[in-house]
């Protein structure tokens, strides 16, 4: 059977306040800043990991999924300055910048749960499907770190065991599906309701170290070279 999903946006769709934006912005941008010193990176490569950790999220989402026109965070200015802005802090400040270690955490956390929200919300407004939707939020949501790791040629952390970051954004972004969607909740509400919630299961994750775990066991050893010259 052919399903096919009709979904129309109510006309108080959430909107991401642009100073929250541009705050969550520069501390992504420094965070990538951060990565490129401890990797030796020089001006351009501190500049180009503040780029895609500032704003890779909103890349992905706009320019691969939705292509509608220019992704937004090129086409207002003050997302480009933001970068330049905390990349520049990264690259002065270095280790020092660790004194503000929780406030990133914390812009972190509350970033998961509404870039999840707006990459639903902007996916299901240009008319993909709902289970798409969830990707694109999950994208939005966590793009940065992945292009990041991509770019520098390492394995993306997210795929790795750890803190649970990945399954909070999935989280996040299915619950505002099922409650826009399913039930015809207010979007603003329904936004308020998952961002809340998403920031208190991440500082949980933190506070308590919840962490996945691998599925199997790790590649055996192979075996070692025999002891002496081949007969």
């Amino acid at each position: 059977m052919l399903v096919v999903f009709l979904v129309s946006m109510p006309a108080d769709a959430f909107t991401l306040p642009i100073w929250f934006d541009l705050a969550a912005t520069l501390f992504f941008a420094i965070t990538g800043a951060l990565a490129a010193m401890r990797r030796g990176y020089d001006v351009v490569g501190v500049i180009a990991l503040a780029l895609l950790s500032g704003i890779g999220g909103g890349l992905i989402r706009d320019a691969v999924f939705i292509q509608q026109g220019p992704p937004a965070v090129v086409t207002d200015a003050r997302y480009l300055y933001v970068v330049l802005i905390g990349a520049a802090i990264g690259a002065v400040a270095g280790d020092r910048i660790q004194r503000i270690r929780r406030v990133i955490a914390v812009v972190d956390a509350l970033g998961l749960g509404a870039y999840a929200v707006v990459g639903v919300q902007k996916s299901l407004a240009a008319g993909l499907a709902p289970p798409a939707a969830i990707l694109v939020g999950v994208m939005n949501a966590a793009g940065g770190g992945l292009l990041r790791d991509v770019i520098t040629n390492e394995e993306p952390i997210v795929f790795k065991p750890g803190q649970f970051y990945l399954l909070v954004a999935l989280a996040a972004a299915a619950q505002f599906v099922v409650m826009t969607v399913q039930f015809h909740v207010a979007p603003t509400r329904a936004a308020l309701v998952v961002i809340g919630t998403a920031f208190v299961l991440r500082v949980a994750t933190i506070v308590f170290n919840w962490k996945t775990a691998a599925l199997g066991g790790p590649a055996p050893a192979p075996p070692p070279p025999p002891a002496g010259p081949p007969r």
